[in-house]
């Protein structure tokens, strides 16, 4: 059995439209929860699995993520990056890109938007056993209003990938963690973006069929697809924390903070009272504001409150 691959490319690139406004501050993978920047809890989740060669696709926002990654060192890594400008050149274009930096036949890729326990060696062990091209790692769709899914034959090979809705129903759900070969990106044309699903692995199932495999598990994930979500992510990693606070973060005495989380540099003034809120980089709240249910962003010295549970999930 061939040893389990240490490269990782991991998909940092994205504009994360579903988490706006949160997204207009920072990098999707750089908003902490509970306190970490995802991306930083992803490092180090692959780092313990000794996935520790690490290249970072770099689009949107990039400085939110280099400023709390650095080379990945204090992590047990070693990260380098991938700029994708003037375009994002999406999930299959990124590998494309990225492809002499990540420097090996196969490879993890990993999305860097969601959170996970799968154990990477027994993917890895479960691709190379079929001599697959790609293997996504899935769990059962308990969700197909919501998501969308991969179908599967009784062998685990993909035949397709279906939208939500009732075409969902019994499929499977990609969590965001595959072992694909550079072969299966290398033939991309420079500079063009170019997708996964719904582009390079489908044109592969219909070329060579059983290439593309699915590795179904029992493992958890968090989805941070909008700010509903990242409240409730945030929450089951924080225990029984009700507010969760960045750096140079100051709460006047007087102030009520319940059920939030506030980012760095924030300042809630005397009086205020905030409830399931999320209150991003550099906002500061005068005094007596009452403010529950929203995302706070700081522009132009004006703060701006965008209501959760208003954000779509438009996946």
């Amino acid at each position: 059995m061939p040893e389990t691959p240490s490269q990782a490319l991991v998909l940092t690139a994205g504009l994360g439209t579903r988490l706006r406004p949160l997204t207009y501050v920072r990098a999707k993978p750089a908003i902490p929860v509970a306190g970490e920047p995802m991306i930083r809890r992803i490092i180090a989740w692959l780092a313990t699995h000794g996935v520790r060669d690490l290249v970072l696709n770099l689009h949107h926002l990039p400085e939110t993520l280099t400023a709390v990654v650095g080379d990945g060192a204090d992590l047990g890594a070693r990260v380098r990056y991938s700029w994708e400008q003037p375009v994002v050149l999406g999930s299959a274009g990124g590998p494309h890109l990225a492809l002499p930096l990540v420097a090996a036949d196969t490879f993890f890729i990993i999305n860097g938007d969601t959170i996970t326990d799968v154990d990477l060696r027994s993917v890895f062990r479960s691709h190379a056993a079929s001599g697959a091209l790609v293997t996504l790692a899935l769990v059962r769709n308990t969700e197909p209003h919501r998501y969308g899914g991969v179908q599967l034959d009784g062998n685990g090979a993909v035949t397709g990938f279906v939208t939500r809705g009732p075409a969902a129903e019994g499929s499977y759900h990609f969590i965001g963690v595959q072992v694909a070969a550079a072969d299966v990106f290398r033939q991309l044309p420079e500079g063009q973006p170019a997708r996964s699903i719904g582009g390079v692995y489908d044109d592969l199932i219909r070329r060579k069929p059983g290439t593309v495999r699915g590795f179904v598990c029992e493992a958890a994930f968090w989805d941070v697809g909008t700010p509903a979500d990242y409240l409730k992510t945030s929450a089951a990693f924080g225990g029984d924390a009700r507010v969760h606070s960045g750096r140079r973060v100051r709460i006047d005495s007087s102030a009520v903070v319940e059920r939030s989380i506030l980012w760095d540099d924030v300042v809630v003034g005397a009086g205020c009272r905030l409830e399931r809120c999320i209150v991003t980089d550099g906002v500061r709240l005068n005094a007596g504001s009452r403010i529950r249910d929203s995302a706070l962003v700081a522009s132009n010295g004006e703060v701006t409150a965008f209501p959760i549970d208003s954000q779509r999930d438009s996946r």
